[in-house]
C-alpha cells in the first residue's frame, strides 16, 4: 500500500494514459465541421439535392440542418453523462468506457449505412452522444483517484486532452476517408477502429486498491487549526443532493457554459470558417481541414496547459485569464474573417480552442475541490450538463447564419455570455459543509 509521502505507483499512470487513449476515440465530436463542410449546401447544389459520385444517396443540408446533428450529440452526451457518473462510481471504469466506446462506434456505423439526416441524428447524434457521456465519464474520475489535489489540473488535462486532440488526426483522416470511400466509409471505417482502441484502453483503467493514500505535496503546506473554513479544496466528499441544494453548484453549471459555448461555435464552423477568410487562396481552399487540425492541437493542449498552471495559480485565476482573452478574440472575429488574415484566424482561434479546452480541465478539478473526489462521476456528470446546454449558441449561430449570411451576431452572443461567466468565476466561492463548520466552532 503506497503512504502519502510515496510516489504514486506506475499503474497510476497507465489509467491516466489510458483514459487518454479511451477520450482520443470519443472525441470525435470536434472533427464534425469536416463532415459539415462535405454535407453543406453550396451555390450549385441547394439543399436537398442528391448527391453525385462516391457520395450519392446523401442529401446536402442546410447550416442548421448540419448543426442540428452536432448539436443533439453533444446534448445526449451531457445527459448521458448522468448514468454515465453513476456506471463509473457502481461498476468501475472499464464498465463505462467499454460500453461507452461500442454505442459510439454503433452509432457512427449506422450513421454511414442510413446516408440521410435522420441516419446522422440519430446514429451520430444520439447513439454517439450516448456513447460519449458513459464513456467520458469514465477516465477522468479513475485516473484522479490516484493522484492528490496539488496534481489534480494536471492529471484532469491530460486525460481530457485526449478528447480534445482527437481532432489532431481525426480531421485530416476523416477529409481523406470521405475522398477515398465516400462519406459513409468515412463513417463506418472510424467506428470500427474505435471499437477496437476503446475495447484494448478500457480494460486497462482501474481504480486504486481500497485503502490506497494518494502522495501529498513534496513540501506540504502547514495551516492553523480553523484553515479548512479558508481553503479552497473542500475536506469533505459532498453526496450529489446536498451538493445540488448550494448556490456553489449553479455557478460551476454556469461556468461551464460559458467557457464551452465559445469553442463549441469554432468548432462547428472551423472549417466553413477558413473556407470563407482563405476563399481566394488555394491551398487553404482545398485543405480547410487544417483549421479543425490545429484546434485539436490547441484544444488538448489548453488542457494540459490550464491544467498545470491553475495547479499553480488557482483554478478561479486560470478561468478568468483565459476567458477575458477568449472574449476579446470573439468580439474580434468578425472583422478578422473579413480581413481575410489567415494567420490572424488561427491566432484567434487557436485562443479560442485553448480557452475552451482549459475549461474542460477545469470544470472537473473546479466539482473535485468544492465537493470532493469520492463521487465525483456523478457530481461532475451533473456538472457537466452545462456543456451540453452550451449546444444552444452554436445551433441558434447556425439560425443565424441562414438568415443573415454570417456568424457575426453568433460571434458577438458568444463573446457576451463568456464575460458573465468569468465574472461569475471571480466571484464564486467553494461552499463550506455542516460539518466543517461545527469544526471550526470547536477549534476557535
Amino acid at each position: 500500500m503506497a503512504g502519502p509521502i510515496d510516489k504514486v505507483p506506475t499503474k497510476a499512470w497507465v489509467v491516466t494514459f489510458a483514459g487518454t487513449a479511451v477520450n482520443l476515440c470519443l472525441g470525435i465530436l470536434y472533427a464534425w465541421s469536416v463532415w459539415k463542410a462535405a454535407l453543406l449546401y453550396k451555390p450549385d447544389h441547394p439543399a436537398g439535392s442528391v448527391m453525385t459520385g462516391i457520395n450519392e444517396g446523401w442529401v446536402y443540408l442546410t447550416d442548421a440542418q448540419a448543426t442540428w446533428a452536432y448539436a443533439i450529440c453533444g446534448i445526449v452526451f451531457a445527459c448521458f453523462m448522468i448514468p454515465g457518473g453513476r456506471i463509473q462510481d457502481k461498476y468501475g471504469p472499464k464498465v463505462g468506457a467499454t460500453t461507452g466506446g461500442l454505442l459510439l462506434a454503433a452509432g457512427c456505423i449506422i450513421a454511414g449505412l442510413m446516408k440521410s439526416y435522420t441516419g446522422l441524428v440519430v446514429g451520430f447524434g444520439i447513439l454517439g452522444g450516448m456513447g460519449m457521456g458513459i464513456g467520458y465519464a469514465a477516465p477522468t474520475p479513475a485516473a484522479v483517484k490516484w493522484f492528490g489535489p496539488h496534481k489534480r489540473g494536471l492529471i484532469v488535462g491530460l486525460v481530457v486532452g485526449g478528447y480534445g486532440g482527437a481532432a489532431l488526426y481525426i480531421s485530416p483522416l476523416a477529409k481523406w476517408l470521405i475522398g477515398a470511400y465516400g462519406i459513409s466509409g468515412s463513417f463506418i471505417w472510424l467506428g470500427i477502429l474505435f471499437a477496437i482502441v476503446v475495447i484494448i484502453a478500457g480494460q486497462l483503467l482501474a481504480w486504486p486498491e481500497p485503502g490506497y493514500v494518494p502522495p501529498a505535496p513534496p513540501s506540504p503546506v502547514k495551516v492553523a487549526a480553523g484553515a479548512p473554513m479558508k481553503t479552497s479544496l473542500t475536506a469533505v466528499d459532498w453526496e450529489a443532493r446536498d451538493m445540488m441544494k448550494t448556490v456553489q453548484f449553479y455557478a460551476l453549471v454556469f461556468m461551464f457554459i460559458g467557457t464551452s459555448q465559445s469553442g463549441l461555435l469554432v468548432i462547428a464552423n472551423a472549417t466553413p470558417m477558413l473556407n470563407k477568410t482563405a476563399a481566394t487562396i488555394a491551398f487553404f481552399a482545398a485543405n480547410a481541414w487544417l483549421l479543425a487540425s490545429f484546434g485539436g492541437l490547441i484544444n488538448a493542449s489548453g488542457r494540459v496547459g490550464t491544467g498545470l498552471y491553475s495547479d499553480k495559480i488557482g483554478r478561479a485565476n486560470a478561468y478568468v485569464l483565459n476567458g477575458i482573452i477568449s472574449a476579446v478574440c470573439l468580439f474580434l472575429m468578425p472583422n478578422i474573417m473579413a480581413s481575410g488574415n489567415v494567420f490572424l484566424l488561427f491566432l484567434a482561434v487557436g485562443i479560442a480552442f485553448w480557452q475552451y479546452g482549459g475549461g474542460l480541465s477545469l470544470m472537473p478539478a473546479f466539482t473535485a475541490d468544492f465537493f470532493g473526489p469520492k463521487n465525483l462521476g456523478f457530481n461532475y456528470g451533473l456538472v457537466f450538463m452545462g456543456w451540453g446546454i452550451a449546444f444552444f449558441v452554436p445551433q441558434v449561430a447556425g439560425y443565424i447564419k441562414d438568415a443573415t449570411g454570417s456568424l457575426d451576431y453568433a460571434f458577438y452572443l458568444s463573446g457576451i455570455i463568456l464575460v458573465a461567466s468569468t465574472i461569475v468565476a471571480y466571484v464564486v466561492k467553494r461552499p463550506v459543509a455542516a460539518s466543517e463548520t461545527q469544526q471550526a466552532r470547536q477549534t476557535a
